[in-house]
């Protein structure tokens, strides 16, 4: 019998328009970089990239590295989570970056202890009655400033209908200024013990992998994950369907502010200090991550599990060019031309996606 017999109603099975999911690619590469640099250590160093070479019996791996690798991609990473929503809706946010850069300022601010080594806080931004504070109030404090960040853009792109590249521009350059304002270019240091604890050691990959799974399962079994994927992929039809899209929009935006500004909290735990160069071009890395992932710039289509692993090439191409002793400017320039590569493997995705239908 035909490979093509089968069907429903008339409709026939095709194996020509049958495709591995998305993920499965970028998973691909990710195992193909790895390969690379394998090779490449073994030929030109005598020394394996991921695999223990010091004749330990507690482990294959070099764990140190496999650390090393997730550490350096979780925080940006929790901001790509969302901007992958913002990008699957048809936006983009480049103001994630100095959102970080602001809330990490005024969240250390709040989080300052009174005294250092007994004498009076040197870095104290507020006077004893507001030192020494719950955790939670840092906490709150910076999420608040994630949800006014994202409600003005989210606000400014569904009501004004400027475009979002403009919005989180003009939102990127406030924040900033907002950063450098705050203590007038001072950083901000001396947390609490229990805000430290918020990024200490393997934390922010803790925090990292809950926000990926509980984001993952948002966006795939909730009206709120269907209501992002129809935007993006048909604004107007989502509005006909009755969709507030407006108001979805705000939302998205929202999340993705507050996910910078939690990203910024553990960022500036982990320092112990806020500085208002904080987050400076992560906003673009967690778009590349993004678009390395499989999220369409165009909109309708991602996931949060491809964000991850694009994530994790990340990681790789950085932890690979420092093992190889490579420059670290050489690293900015292949993170250019990734998200190059990225966008226009994305553009030949859907033409030839087009073709097919």
């Amino acid at each position: 019998m035909s490979d093509h017999s089968h069907g429903i109603g008339g409709l026939t099975f095709d194996r020509s328009k049958r495709a591995w999911p998305n993920e499965i690619n970028v998973l691909g590469a990710l195992v193909l970089i790895i390969v690379i640099f394998e090779a490449l250590g073994a030929y030109l160093m005598g020394q394996s990239f991921l695999f223990d070479s010091n004749e330990r019996f507690d482990s294959i791996f070099n764990e140190a590295r496999l650390r090393i690798i997730i550490l350096q991609v979780s925080i940006i990473g929790i901001i790509a989570i969302g901007v992958t929503q913002v990008i699957i809706t048809g936006g983009i946010d480049l103001s994630s970056g100095s959102v970080v850069g602001a809330t990490a300022m005024i969240a250390m601010s709040f989080a300052q202890v009174a005294e250092v080594n007994g004498y009076p806080n040197p870095k104290a931004i507020f006077g004893p009655g507001l030192m020494d504070l719950p955790v939670l109030v840092p906490i709150v404090v910076g999420l608040i400033c994630g949800v006014i960040a994202g409600a003005i853009n989210g606000m400014l792109i569904a009501y004004t209908r400027i475009p979002p590249f403009i919005a989180t521009l003009g939102m990127m350059v406030t924040a900033r200024g907002v950063a450098k304002w705050w203590s007038k270019g001072n950083p901000v240091s001396f947390p609490t013990d229990s805000y430290a604890g918020i990024g200490s050691g393997m934390m922010p990959v803790v925090w990292f992998v809950a926000l990926a799974v509980l984001f993952h399962l948002i966006l795939k079994y909730t009206v709120y994950g269907k209501h992002t994927y129809a935007i993006g992929s048909n604004e107007d039809g989502a509005r006909m369907a009755g969709i507030n899209v407006a108001r979805h929009k705000v939302l998205v935006y929202v999340i993705a502010a507050m996910l910078a500004s939690f990203a910024a909290i553990i960022l500036s735990s982990k320092n112990l200090t806020a500085q208002a160069g904080m987050g400076l071009v992560y906003e673009l890395d967690a778009i590349a991550m993004a678009v390395i992932g499989g999220v369409s710039l165009s909109g309708g289509r991602g996931s949060i599990l491809g964000t991850v692993l694009g994530a994790l090439i990340f990681g790789v191409i950085i932890s690979g060019f420092t093992f190889l002793r490579l420059d670290a400017y050489y690293q900015e320039m292949v993170k250019g031309v990734i998200i190059v590569a990225a966008v226009v493997l994305d553009q030949w995705r859907q033409r030839r996606a087009a073709s097919k239908s």
